[in-house]
């Protein structure tokens, strides 16, 4: 890397949409490479990780978002507990 340089980060969306055109085959990593202006290895480098992590996408229950009603609720329904104790203490105290 030449001095000066600064290196870039990618949005997740980019490296996604990258990836899935090296997977899909229609161009080489050196043509996706000259188009993205990304280098061939970094484009290799999200490959790989997309097909390794992509058994992920399938885990899990059918529309589930990783976290259930109740773990959603529970810290709001705690919250409103807190809030109702604190005005029964300042109607007593006013």
């Amino acid at each position: 890397m030449e001095v000066g340089t600064k290196r870039r980060k990618h949005a997740a969306e980019f490296k996604a949409k990258v990836a899935l055109e090296a997977v899909k085959g229609v161009r080489t990593l050196s043509e996706l490479s000259s188009v993205y202006k990304v280098h061939p290895t970094a484009i290799g480098q999200w490959k790989r990780r997309l097909l390794e992590g992509a058994a992920g996408v399938f885990e899990g229950e059918i529309g589930s978002l990783g976290k259930s009603e109740d773990d959603l609720t529970g810290p709001l329904y705690e919250k409103i507990g807190r809030l109702e104790v604190e005005v029964d203490w300042l109607k007593k105290k006013l």
